[in-house]
Parts: structure tokens; C-alpha cells; sequence
């Protein structure tokens, strides 16, 4: 559930640091270290929190001692870079918390906080990129997360604003690059134009921003979406307004996975047409789809989470015994290291973190490499029309 501005926030306290177990679980597994991509200085694993939200956990969990210790552990591991967002109901609340308990061990200059603003619901209509909110949802961030300044603010979901040009369309997006151009804003006769006025709100927000960022407040300007041939427009459209800025960073989700990869044939895109120098991947495991349970609220159709149920079966057939989770997460780690992104991962426990870094881990030492590439292929075949399909949004 979203917290609406300006109502009273939910308090998570959580007992004396010293009360909360710190056993073998909460301490790394001896291995690799985790390297930094990018003029951020990100580490090649992202802490997804959307994990703290009722999203995929319930309230029990995020008001016991899993998410502090899960932090704890992860900030251990070099895992010191975090991503929310006002719109995961609770989750900067519980993930404040946990960083303010740590403080000692971690001071805030020892980790980067990444979050959003703007969207506030489900809907479109729940979106808000007026300057006001953008502010005052910026100040409400730095106060639930204990600190005087973000490492990085996006635009959220930016596809619910802006122009409808190419927005809510299924299928493969990769057509936007080509044949498709026109329809999707990318013509060269488009580009940098305002095609409506969501285009114009959303240059607003980002002006908003930077006055933010100008004041100390926020040290990088972003946006965040689904359809990759909206995020190419916009970012081209920001660096073709006065004064020319270029985004200094974007966050996809969905597009590096087992069954849309097409992530990969944007980002040159946006580095090099659009100049943004910081570019992220989120969600390996597509929200769920490369799951054994795809979450009852996921917008993938029918037939995709039927193929989802395929590709674990495939997974398995294959004899892949840890599973279609932990196959695509390498698969995400493997091909974000090619792209030189970092990537961004939802971690609700202990358990998930050592995973996490063991799958980093065998991916940079190439354990088992033709077994594990030879099963990515069949498992992504086994999608057939539908890899590199993309769900509409909105």
C-alpha cells in the first residue's frame, strides 16, 4: 500500500542492535569481491528493495529483524548500493531503519541510496510530476532514509506520463530501432520534440530535479520505465532540450532476462545517442515470471506466464537441479557484466544474499559455463514467439 503524502508514516522500530542475532548466517562466505561499474561508482550487484513492501513480503516479515540483518549482510558482502522507491509502499521506511540501526558499521558515505518519485499508485492517474510533489516527495525520501542527500532520484515509470507515442503497445520492442521508428517517437524528424503534454511534465520533474541537485540534495537525475523505445525517446529528448544536459542515469527492468533480453540492443543506444553514462538492469527473474509462482498482480498475459511455467519445466529437464531462479539470475549477472551495467536484484532475506553472491560469484569464475549456457538456450527457446515479447505498460 502506497503512503499518500503528507499522512502520517508508518514506524518500524526495531530492538537494540545488539539483540539482534549476528550468527554464521550474517557473515560473507569467503570469495570474489564485488567490483564498481560506472562514473557512480555502483557495485556490480544492486539491492533491490522493493523486497520490503507488501509486494512480495508481509508485515510480520518487515517489522522483524530479517530486513536489518539482510542489509547487514549485504553491506558486508560489498553489496552497498540501494534501490527503492516511494511507490513500494513501506519499503524506504524499513530499508531507513535498517541503515540508521547499522550506522555504526556502515556510515551513510560507506553506501549509495538510489530512489524514485512521482508515481504513487497503480494507475496513471496515481502519477504526479508536478515540481511541487517531485520536491516534496524528495524531502519526504531523505527523511525516511536518514540522510541529508540521494545518491540518485529517477522519474518513476515514466511510460504512465509521458506522450502516448508508442506507449501500451505489446510485443517486441526491438522493431522501434528499425521499420518501427516512426511509431515509436525514434525518427530522426521526432527527436527532441515534445510530443504532448506528458513530454512536457516530465521535462518540468527533471528541471525540478536538477534544482535539487544544484542544492546539494540529490547527486544524480534519472528515469525509470518498461518500454525501452520510450526510455531512448525521453533521454533524447532531455539531452536535446536546453540546456542539453544528458540524464546521468537510467534504470531498465525486465529486458536483460532469460526471456527479453532486449536490453542489449538499446543500451549502446543510450550511451551513445542519448550520452547517458550511467545505465542500470533490474529484475533477473522479470518481477517473478522466471519463477515457479508468478505473482497473481504481474502484467505478463496469460500465455507468458504459461510459458514461464514451461521454462521451469524445460529447466528442469535439462538438469539444471538448482532451478529456473537461480539459471536466470546467472543469466542476468553474465550478460550484465557483458554490458558492463550493474544489476539490480530484490533480496528479502540471508538466504537470498549468499545465493545472490554464489550466482555472482560462478558467473565471474565461469563454473560450469557450457552446462549453464547450453541450458540459458533451451530455456529461452523454449519461450518461442514470445522472447522479447514486452507486456504493454500502460
Amino acid at each position: 500500500m502506497v503512503v499518500p503524502l503528507g499522512s502520517v508514516q508508518p514506524v518500524f522500530s526495531l530492538p537494540p542492535l545488539d539483540s539482534i542475532p549476528d550468527d554464521s548466517e550474517d557473515v560473507p562466505e569467503p570469495g570474489l569481491h564485488l567490483g564498481e561499474i560506472g562514473p557512480l561508482h555502483l557495485p556490480e550487484i544492486v539491492f533491490g528493495a522493493a523486497s520490503f513492501s507488501s509486494f512480495y513480503n508481509g508485515n510480520d516479515h518487515l517489522a522483524g529483524p530479517t530486513p536489518i540483518r539482510t542489509v547487514r549482510l549485504a553491506l558486508r558482502y560489498g553489496i552497498r548500493a540501494f534501490d527503492t522507491s516511494p511507490y513500494y509502499g513501506v519499503s524506504e521506511i524499513v530499508l531507513g531503519t535498517a541503515l540508521k540501526a547499522v550506522e555504526l558499521e556502515f556510515p551513510r558515505s560507506s553506501y549509495k541510496l538510489m530512489t524514485k518519485c512521482g508515481r504513487y499508485g497503480p494507475a496513471p492517474a496515481d502519477c504526479d510530476y508536478s515540481p511541487a510533489t517531485i520536491r516534496a516527495s524528495v524531502q519526504r525520501s531523505l527523511a525516511r532514509l536518514n540522510t541529508t542527500y540521494l545518491d540518485a532520484v529517477y522519474l518513476h515509470d515514466v511510460e504512465l506520463v509521458s506522450a502516448p507515442v508508442g506507449t501500451g503497445v505489446a510485443g517486441n520492442h526491438t522493431v522501434a530501432l528499425a521499420a518501427g521508428k516512426a511509431e515509436y517517437g525514434l525518427d530522426a524528424a521526432q527527436e527532441g520534440k515534445v510530443l504532448g503534454t506528458g513530454d512536457q511534465q516530465i521535462l518540468d520533474a527533471l528541471a525540478e530535479l536538477r534544482k535539487m541537485q544544484a542544492e546539494g540534495l540529490v547527486k544524480a537525475v534519472g528515469i525509470t520505465g518498461y518500454p525501452l523505445p520510450t526510455l531512448l525517446r525521453l533521454a533524447l529528448l532531455a539531452l536535446q532540450t536546453p540546456p542539453h544536459t544528458p540524464l546521468d542515469v537510467l534504470l531498465s527492468y525486465s529486458h536483460l532476462t532469460l526471456q527479453n533480453d532486449a536490453f542489449a540492443a538499446f543500451a549502446p543506444l543510450l550511451r551513445e545517442r542519448a550520452r547517458v553514462p550511467q545505465l542500470l538492469a533490474a529484475s533477473p527473474l522479470s518481477m517473478g515470471l522466471l519463477t515457479p509462482s508468478t505473482p497473481a498482480w504481474h502484467p505478463a498475459s496469460p500465455e507468458l506466464r504459461a510459458a514461464g511455467l514451461r521454462a521451469n519445466a524445460v529447466c528442469a529437464e535439462e538438469g539444471w537441479e538448482e532451478g529456473l531462479p537461480s539459471l536466470a539470475v546467472g543469466y542476468g549477472y553474465r550478460h550484465a557484466e557483458k554490458l558492463d551495467v550493474p544489476m539490480v536484484v530484490g533480496l528479502s532475506n540471508l538466504r537470498e544474499v549468499h545465493e545472490n553472491v554464489r550466482a555472482w560469484r560462478a558467473i565471474k569464475e565461469k563454473r560450469d559455463e557450457a552446462k549453464r549456457v547450453g541450458c540459458e538456450e533451451k530455456v529461452a527457446a523454449s519461450f518461442g514467439d514470445l522472447k522479447n515479447w514486452s507486456w504493454a505498460s500502460p
